[in-house]
């Protein structure tokens, strides 16, 4: 349920498996959820030009980010029969095949899970002030130049 105060999203570093199946297991003794939609976003390996991204370092303005953050999660909540909303997103460097976000939706039943976690996943793509910058190299990283 919506407590209708700005959570924290932001996480340091990539997020973990642990950290995921940790999330998930707290939901187990809630007896009124029948379904969960989870979307995890994992950096890739994207080739541009001759170079290959290593890692992407995200950065944002914390405080305004929260803010659409919390505009997206008040208004899943009022358009979907949603019971439980959870957003995480990475700051910082996050290597090529980690997770850098993690949307987790539950409600009674699946279809509404489903809808509100991809709405709220286009709607963060979309509307959230978080930057992402492409690093190359395999132990030095490079600033990707934009020519």
């Amino acid at each position: 349920m919506n407590s209708g105060k700005i959570k924290k999203v932001f996480i340091e570093a990539p997020i973990s498996a642990s950290f995921i199946a940790d999330a998930i297991a707290k939901h187990s003794t809630k007896m009124n959820i029948g379904a969960h939609s989870i979307f995890l976003g994992q950096v890739r390996k994207d080739k541009i030009g001759e170079q290959e991204v290593a890692a992407i370092e995200y950065t944002t303005y914390q405080e305004m980010a929260e803010e659409k953050f919390h505009e997206i999660t008040e208004d899943a909540f009022k358009k979907y029969l949603i019971i439980c909303l959870h957003i995480y997103h990475s700051l910082g460097v996050v290597k090529a095949g980690e997770i850098n976000l993690f949307v987790f939706v539950s409600s009674k039943h699946r279809k509404d899970a489903i809808d509100a976690c991809e709405e709220i996943v286009e709607r963060i793509k979309k509307e959230v002030p978080v930057w992402g910058k492409e690093l190359f190299g395999n132990e030095h990283f490079q600033w990707k130049i934009n020519t």
